[in-house]
């Protein structure tokens, strides 16, 4: 039994974003409308979970920092605490600036948790635009690749 020609998903994307059709695509590439159809739900797909995944690396990496600074700030509190044991005022100055250092990095972990959940609700609400209009969804796709396009050129000097 001969093997179907196998559809390069890169080459059919570019296909459809110069607007060909399905049946132009299916000729190009030998195989039969169906085969393109699915090809095509399949980089869709493929599409939708890096748009929605894209970014997770960095989330993971932030709170990844964020867990090393915590850290960092735990062993330097018991260090400056170690040395004011016989100093009440200043242990008592140096607890409540440790609790404020607590309470921000807290929010941060906060502040990351709201991301993934919104990643996560992203995702979903992608998938189910795809399977009831997998044009609009591409078009959220689009739309939002090009405006991550523009933040990620605008860059901001902090000096």
């Amino acid at each position: 039994m001969a093997r179907p020609p196998k559809i390069n998903k890169e080459e059919l994307a570019t296909m459809f974003e110069a607007g060909k059709t399905v049946a132009e695509c299916a000729e190009h590439f030998g195989v039969s409308h169906p085969a393109i159809s699915q090809a095509r739900r399949q980089l869709r797909t493929y599409v939708a979970k890096n748009v929605s995944l894209e970014r997770a690396h960095e989330t993971v990496g932030k709170s990844i920092n964020a867990v090393e600074q915590l850290t960092r700030i735990n062993q330097r509190a018991n260090d400056m605490l170690d040395n004011l044991q016989h100093d009440p005022a200043n242990m008592i100055r140096v607890m409540g600036e440790i609790r404020m250092q607590l309470k921000l990095q807290m929010e941060i972990f906060q502040c990351l948790y709201d991301m993934e959940a919104v990643a996560e609700f992203q995702k979903a609400v992608l998938y189910a635009i795809g399977e009831v209009a997998p044009d609009v969804r591409d078009r959220i796709i689009q739309s939002l690749a090009q405006q991550r396009a523009i933040r990620s050129a605008v860059v901001v000097d902090p000096h």
